[in-house]
């Protein structure tokens, strides 16, 4: 098969030759020293980017999340997280293990938000009473990766930033696809990450970058980040030639990201044409489609359409129980959206486990 129409995340995004070149010719320095002055150039960017004082190159978003969630909390401190955030489910209970941190879930609504008034009852406990764990941070989520890819609205982070100052807890976002939030908010990034105290975003989705995430925030926070990465494993030496693809990323990659929600709207509108699919009743709002397979009106099931599709070039997955997650990137045209509905279509119109 000579091309395949790649869906399952935008974590499948490959490094331009525009940042191969800037890897190959960046300027190196050790930057556990503080001496590389291509980190040192991505880290101001960044910082300037989302309105911050400082940032911090960290190899993923994991290690940024954990090190933003050890920084704002001392051992045996609560965070409160999204029940189905990226940090609660898909992190390996990384503040817990490493930071003694008690992670405590708040269910989101639909549209990816923490109902504030269950965010304050997390907050409010008696911190006379050495019985409880005290709340130490926040951490919300923009935008939502299993529930839409929906952004959080201004307002929302407005508030629920003012409500996490009021009680002495902390605001970390992790902003992953802070970007893809922006453009779809119609705002600067800055204007996102204004109330939260860190903020984390990747520079290896949808903005194409081979490896790394950044954590931004003020100065004193990113200081104690950056002890709390090389104390993790994350302290790299000639890191430049990462942090060049980054600057490429920033400086090159965001306004694309248009692209990327058209397309998703595109393969949206192709596969509300398909019997037997279920969309989710919103339309996708950023680069992630969520679709169901309708077993009352098919024979097909969410494995054997995932199976059916791949063998005919297009790669999709299970994102929640019977939830497909379909997202598109720099890796993805088009003409590849087009032919994704069409192999869809096929499939749920075959036979499962039948050849055509």
């Amino acid at each position: 098969m000579s091309h395949v129409v790649e869906l399952r995340s935008d974590t499948f995004t490959l490094p331009t030759p525009q940042m191969l070149d800037a890897a190959r010719a960046a300027r190196l320095g050790d930057d556990v020293y503080g001496e590389d002055p291509t980190v040192r150039e991505l880290e101001e960017l960044s910082a300037k980017l989302l309105g911050k004082a400082a940032g911090v190159l960290m190899p993923s978003g994991t290690m940024a999340n954990l090190a933003a969630l050890l920084t704002h909390s001392p051992r045996g401190g609560k965070a409160v997280v999204g029940a189905e955030s990226d940090i609660y489910v898909y992190e390996a209970g990384g503040a817990s293990v490493f930071g003694g941190l008690v992670y405590e879930p708040v269910p989101a609504a639909a549209d990816g938000t923490l109902p504030l008034a269950a965010v304050a009852d997390a907050f409010d406990v008696d911190r006379e009473d050495p019985q409880f764990a005290l709340p130490a941070v926040l951490c919300l989520e923009t935008p939502n990766n299993r529930l839409g890819g929906i952004p959080l609205d201004t307002g929302y982070l407005t508030a629920a930033g003012a409500l996490a100052r009021a009680h002495g807890v902390a605001l970390h976002l992790d902003g992953a696809r802070v970007f893809n939030a922006a453009l779809a908010l119609g705002v600067p990034a800055a204007d996102i990450a204004a109330p939260a105290d860190t903020v984390q975003f990747c520079l290896s989705k949808g903005l194409s970058a081979p490896i790394g995430s950044m954590l931004v925030g003020d100065e004193e926070s990113i200081a104690d980040a950056r002890r709390y990465r090389k104390m993790l494993g994350g302290g790299m030496r000639q890191a430049g030639m990462i942090a060049a693809c980054g600057i490429v990323a920033l400086t090159g990659m965001i306004d694309r990201l248009a692209d990327d929600h058209a397309h998703a709207r595109r393969l949206a509108d192709g596969l509300a044409g398909i019997p037997g699919l279920r969309l989710d009743a919103e339309p996708p709002r950023t680069n992630m489609v969520f679709f169901t397979v309708d077993t009352d009106r098919t024979a097909h099931t969410t494995d054997s359409l995932i199976e059916g599709a791949r063998a005919h070039g297009v790669h999709l997955a299970e994102l929640g129980r019977g939830r497909i997650r379909a997202v598109t990137h720099s890796g993805v045209t088009a003409a590849d959206v087009d032919r994704a509905v069409t192999v869809l279509a096929d499939v749920m119109a075959t036979a499962p486990g039948a050849r055509w």
